[in-house]
């Protein structure tokens, strides 16, 4: 053997060291990109009840919603109503009674003008 068979024997065993220390990390990688699959299907297996219950959750809110807006159209109904009932029954009671007072007023002003002032003087001839 010569001595660049022997260098070429030395060049070739360094580099094999070489890839084994270099295949260390990368299988140690390996393992660890495993791990991360695994716990990311763990996570998404996780995720998966919790968006069934939020999509859930917010049908339910949805429909409640829907029945807080048929009670909130009914009493605007209800209230349109009370106010029309008001306004019939002033128009109706109302009218009348503000005649009423007004004839009230009138009579007794016409009867306090026919009565003598009190604690006036009385005169004598």
């Amino acid at each position: 053997m010569s001595g660049g068979d022997i260098a070429g024997l030395i060049a070739a065993g360094v580099f094999a060291i070489l890839v084994a220390f270099l295949a260390l990390p990368l299988i140690k990688l390996g393992g660890v990109l495993d791990e991360t699959r695994a716990a990311i299907r763990e996570a998404s297996n996780g995720v998966s009840p919790i968006l069934e219950e939020t999509t859930t959750t917010i049908r339910e809110a949805n429909r409640q919603l829907g029945r807080v807006d048929t009670i909130t159209r009914s009493v605007a109904d209800v209230s349109g109503n009370v106010s029309a009932l008001v306004s019939l029954f002033a128009a109706t009671v109302g009218g009348p009674l503000i005649k009423i007072a007004g004839f009230s007023a009138a009579v007794k002003a016409g009867l306090g003008g026919l009565r003598p002032p009190r604690g006036g003087s009385r005169h004598t001839k």
